[in-house]
């Protein structure tokens, strides 16, 4: 039996936007979104859950209130893949519900899972908390120095 080869899914403008419930941001993105996010007020910052790791970072939240810097990705919900968080304006090549139960299977963590196609990332969200500035002040400080 020969091996199998993978195929990249190509993603390809969405013909009617998703609804953002997540922005996230990779590298530079990701500080700048942590910054931004840290300029809110108490209770802006309130209003958002979230997930970091090494130069991810997504936060979970009503679309009106979620903050922008220059090239996060907004991410939503498409009915038929429900177990991931999809960009808003990208559609994969693929059957979403396919793609759905393809990634689902490889996580390792829970779902949902943000999918960041330009880097790669699959970030788990289901263990999203509340934004503490404090927690994200001190995640802000350790990816500076690193």
């Amino acid at each position: 039996m020969e091996p199998r080869v993978q195929q990249p899914v190509a993603w390809n403008p969405r013909a009617l936007p998703l609804p953002a419930l997540a922005v996230a941001g990779v590298g530079p993105v990701a500080l700048a979104l942590a910054r931004r996010a840290l300029a809110v007020d108490d209770a802006a910052l309130a209003r958002w859950s979230g997930v970091a790791g090494p130069g991810v970072l997504v936060l979970l939240g009503d679309a009106e209130s979620l903050p922008w810097v220059d090239g996060v990705l907004y991410l939503g919900r498409d009915p038929a893949a429900p177990s991931l968080l999809l960009p808003c304006t990208l559609a994969p090549d693929v059957a979403p519900a396919l793609l759905d139960r393809a990634l689902v299977a490889r996580a390792e963590a829970g779902t949902p899972l943000a999918v960041l196609p330009r880097s790669g990332h699959l970030v788990p969200v289901g263990a999203a908390r509340p934004v503490s500035r404090e927690t994200l002040g001190a995640w802000l400080a350790k990816q500076e120095a690193a």
